[in-house]
């Protein structure tokens, strides 16, 4: 599955991709705000991410710049307790140009199209970018803060809970391809 937005290419990651994996989450910052990823994240890691299986439900993407084939980061949706959950990492170095938002739109975009009707998403407090991307692509709080595990941190960290209602939410087309 492919989509393509105003500035990313969303992809699935393939085996020969886990040198750019490497060299854009291997940052402590970066790991430090998601939930499933280790710390130290090492080229072991990085190989097993790219050559994992694509679910359809579930798809997750690289993002890449079209303009330089640069992979900027990982968008996707994941299944949480039967729930699916919009998860999505930036490198640093492009941390603050709106392509987490971008990415995430694109993300429910193909959410919708595959049949998920309502997706969670959350952000650690410490980490409230992630909130205000959330909330620019239309999640709203659900009032729940509780600890979630951070495999980064090693440790339990407060987290804030949003969701979408896919049905009612109104999404920018992003140029959808294949």
């Amino acid at each position: 599955m492919f989509h393509r937005t105003k500035r990313l290419f969303l992809r699935p990651a393939w085996p020969e991709d886990w040198e750019a994996v490497l060299g854009g989450i291997a940052d402590e910052d970066v790991v430090r705000n998601l939930a499933r990823v280790p710390w130290p994240y090492g080229p072991e890691e990085a190989r097993a991410f790219v050559s994992r299986g694509q679910d359809l439900g579930y798809p997750s993407f690289l993002l890449i710049r079209p303009e330089d084939g640069r992979a900027i980061g990982c968008a996707g949706l994941g299944d949480r307790d039967g729930d699916a959950e919009l998860g999505y990492w930036i490198a640093r170095p492009f941390w603050g140009l709106g392509y987490a938002t971008e990415a995430g739109g694109g993300v429910l975009e193909i959410a919708r199209l595959i049949g998920h009707r309502r997706l969670s998403a959350g952000h650690f407090l410490d980490n409230p970018a992630s909130g205000r991307v959330l909330r620019k692509l239309g999640f709203v709080a659900t009032g729940k803060v509780c600890p979630r595990f951070s495999c980064a941190r090693g440790s339990e960290a407060v987290a804030a809970e949003y969701s979408i209602d896919l049905d009612a939410a109104s999404v920018a087309p992003t140029q959808a391809a294949a």
